[in-house]
């Protein structure tokens, strides 16, 4: 059996060499060192903390089913998502329902590090108390309109800006280019645009 460093926290794919290996806690750790990150993924795309849960736990239930076909030093974290992402989808697809998203969540968008929530890219904030309930409906056109994004849309568009993944990331979930990653944020965003410029002028009409 391979000896591994322990002086240092280990990697999720020594996690999953080990467990390979037989150390059964080595799974157990790799489960909670997600636990927060992925079940708050699920919660925010599928909007049901009960489905979250059922689907964390069955992600983690499919790396084990899939476990002999993990190639070694292949990336964990991408491979989570994976599973998770394509079991959240047929988990509502099954409900006939579409998720519900935050628009809080933010994202590393400039090369200066500031942080964005994808309300930031589509307006700026409001100054005035006066424009709060304005901002607020707006927040809920933008949120309809995210539910009602095409599946391949709407998923690009919750790893990267919900998410925070790195488009090589989000290419190796989805199984796409790192272009394709770029051009389906594109099309998400201007879909977004075009639907509240829509909106707004439809309520001057």
């Amino acid at each position: 059996m391979a000896q591994f460093d322990s002086s240092h926290s280990p990697s999720d794919e020594e996690l999953l060499a080990r467990f390979k290996q037989g150390e059964t806690e080595s799974f157990g750790q790799l489960v909670r060192r997600y636990e927060r990150e992925l079940y708050g993924y699920l919660r925010r795309y599928l909007g049901d903390e009960a489905l979250a849960e059922d689907i964390f736990q069955n992600t983690f239930l499919q790396l084990y089913q899939k476990l002999d076909q993990y190639e070694t030093g292949r990336p964990v974290r991408p491979w989570l998502y994976t599973i998770a992402t394509h079991q959240a989808i047929d988990a509502l697809r099954r409900a006939g329902r579409r998720p519900t998203v935050s628009l809080d969540q933010t994202r590393e968008t400039d090369v200066n590090g500031a942080s964005h929530s994808l309300l930031d890219l589509l307006e700026a904030r409001p100054d005035e108390p006066s424009e709060q309930m304005e901002a607020e409906e707006r927040r809920e056109r933008v949120r309809t309109v995210v539910a009602e994004l095409p599946e391949h849309l709407r998923s690009t568009l919750l790893l990267a800006y919900f998410q925070g993944l790195k488009y090589r990331e989000i290419a190796d979930i989805l199984e796409i280019p790192v272009g394709t990653v770029k051009s389906r944020l594109h099309a998400a965003l201007f879909k977004l645009q075009e639907a509240l410029k829509q909106s707004f002028s439809e309520e001057e009409v």
